[in-house]
């Protein structure tokens, strides 16, 4: 049954009232993106003994949210009022963000609009920096912006990995051999150029080869630069190293890989991934690093204090 606001109660009231009886913590608010991240986080917090009412973005956002949380409201995602009324409307007042938003189609597709039309409270969020003298389109920029909005509103926006640590990766050899000496330089100068492109808010990954980068991952997202890079290298052989920013914000935009990522690289010929370790969110964890396996792809977590450490080392042995 779906109520006049437009939202439906996604589980059943007996489960509920024990839900409720057996837990006495705050709900928590999810706006949910694309991706199997913002399932993983829902099953935490209701495992926690959190009721969840969610925002599910539409053309976004997995219909299994659904018989998970507590209730579940279907929007665009530039209708921020209706958001915060409908928070407001079930006690909400810390609200994490999961998943992925397709940036591309929803600044610059015309015909995406009509189904996330903003409303009024969106136009005074993007208003400013979108349409002002000095438009700032980068993400930190306008979830900044949303963040604010939903402060003002007295609501909190928290970052996912509070309640869900244990998604965050730690470091090692996840999956493959350790690498070699060629991976290794690879891994070196493809993790300070992916540093710089992520401090100046481009994108958060790069794929390199023989210490030549292929290609930079930008508005267009992690899937489209494993792609092209793919098209770029047809011999393969390349590592894909993603970071996290250097002041990253882990409210939002925190890097995530899964299965998905592993057969991108795979049927791009990729043969390396190296990723962040504590800063970087890996879905459906065993069947990520079984699948890298089976691919014969090293899947590696570094600490960016180890890296710098190693890099120190070699250039002192140079010297």
């Amino acid at each position: 049954m779906i109520d006049r606001l437009g939202y439906r109660p996604a589980r059943s009231q007996t489960l509920l009232a024990h839900h409720h009886a057996k837990h006495d913590l705050p709900p928590i608010g999810l706006v949910a993106g694309w991706g199997n991240f913002p399932v993983e986080v829902a099953q935490e917090l209701v495992r926690s003994g959190h009721s969840v009412s969610c925002i599910a973005i539409k053309g976004h956002a997995s219909s299994s949210l659904e018989s998970i949380c507590d209730h579940v409201l279907w929007s665009g995602v530039g209708k921020i009022g209706k958001h915060l009324r409908y928070f407001r409307r079930n006690g909400v007042r810390h609200v994490t963000m999961a998943g992925k938003l397709f940036k591309a189609d929803l600044l610059y597709s015309g015909s995406i609009w009509l189904q996330h039309f903003p409303d009024l409270t969106c136009i005074r969020t993007f208003g400013p920096v979108l349409f002002g003298r000095r438009r700032d389109a980068r993400d930190d920029s306008l979830l900044l912006a949303v963040t604010d909005t939903y402060t003002r509103s007295g609501i909190e926006i928290c970052a996912a990995t509070d309640f869900a640590p244990e998604l965050l990766v730690n470091c090692g050899l996840l999956a493959g051999v350790a690498p070699s000496a060629t991976l290794q330089n690879d891994i070196d100068a493809g993790w300070a150029v992916a540093k710089q492109m992520g401090g100046m808010d481009i994108g958060q990954t790069i794929t390199i080869k023989d210490g030549t980068i292929i290609a930079v991952e930008a508005i267009e997202g992690t899937d489209a630069c494993i792609q092209r890079t793919g098209e770029l290298c047809k011999r393969g052989g390349w590592t894909m190293v993603k970071v996290s920013k250097p002041n990253q914000d882990m409210r939002f935009d925190v890097p995530t890989i899964g299965p998905q990522t592993i057969e991108k690289v795979r049927a791009a010929g990729g043969k390396a991934i190296v990723v962040e370790a504590d800063k970087t969110i890996v879905v459906e964890r065993e069947k990520t690093f079984a699948d890298a396996k089976a691919a014969g792809i090293t899947l590696i977590a570094i600490e960016d204090e180890q890296l710098h450490r190693s890099m120190h080392t070699a250039a002192r042995r140079v010297a």
